[in-house]
């Protein structure tokens, strides 16, 4: 019986170390466009056209094969995989429309 409920302890402790580590919440995933040897393989989401038609043009001259994603957790993130050079990750973040991704207003949109 003694050594039952140390079993259980241990188990319960390994369980939420993994979930504190890797089950830390991730914001709203706004769009997710994944890249294969420069091809737009599969997306979702709403992806703003300028940005689409630019991405696809850098990522055709640079023969990526990678993941570009924005999340929304307070404030919009990009996140874009680990390889892609990091002058080409720069340029894909000059392109985002940030702005465009942005809450509008914290009111629901209504006007007095």
């Amino acid at each position: 019986m003694d050594i039952a409920l140390k079993l259980a302890f241990v188990i319960v402790v390994f369980y939420l170390i993994y979930r504190f580590i890797f089950g830390a919440k991730r914001g709203l995933t706004l769009f997710e466009m994944h890249f294969k040897e420069g091809r737009l393989n599969s997306h979702k989401g709403k992806i703003q056209d300028k940005f689409e038609r630019d991405v696809r043009a850098i990522a055709k001259a640079e023969k990526l094969t990678c993941t570009i994603r924005a999340e929304r957790a307070g404030h919009v993130r990009l996140h874009i995989s680990a390889n892609v050079s990091d002058n080409t990750s720069q340029q894909i973040r000059n392109l985002f429309p940030f702005e465009y991704y942005e809450r509008k207003s914290d009111d629901g949109g209504r006007r007095a």
